[in-house]
């Protein structure tokens, strides 16, 4: 069982920035691909971002520009910097892992752009 240590989610103003965090404990996660997925009320869970165990990111074209995933091994942490935020942004954000075609999801951090 994977565990996760999801932080960073909040209320924030349109253009404003957060940082999402998304903590795995264990020697695993350098080895683990992970993802950024979000739902926003009345729609399905779509993919935000991911970054492969060698560093290859991937980005929806909504976010492109905007948000910037990267990850710390020697901290067994992911990120989500979010820039330029605005309010279709508001959602529920999962971290997600992907190790031996296995995936796993944190519990998720609500981000809401308001103004």
């Amino acid at each position: 069982q994977v565990q996760f240590v999801e932080s960073g989610g909040g209320l924030v103003q349109p253009g404003g920035s957060l940082r999402l965090s998304c903590a795995i404990p264990g020697s695993i996660f350098s080895a683990l691909r992970m993802g950024w997925y979000r739902q926003a009320p009345e729609k399905e869970r779509e993919l935000v971002a991911r970054i492969t165990s060698g560093g290859e990111t991937y980005y929806a074209e909504f976010v492109k520009d905007r948000f910037t995933i990267s990850r710390d091994n020697a901290k067994n942490t992911a990120y989500l910097q979010m820039n330029m935020l605005k309010l279709e942004d508001t959602a529920v954000y999962y971290c997600q892992a992907t190790f031996n075609g296995m995936s796993y999801w944190g519990k998720g951090t609500l981000v809401t752009v308001s103004s």
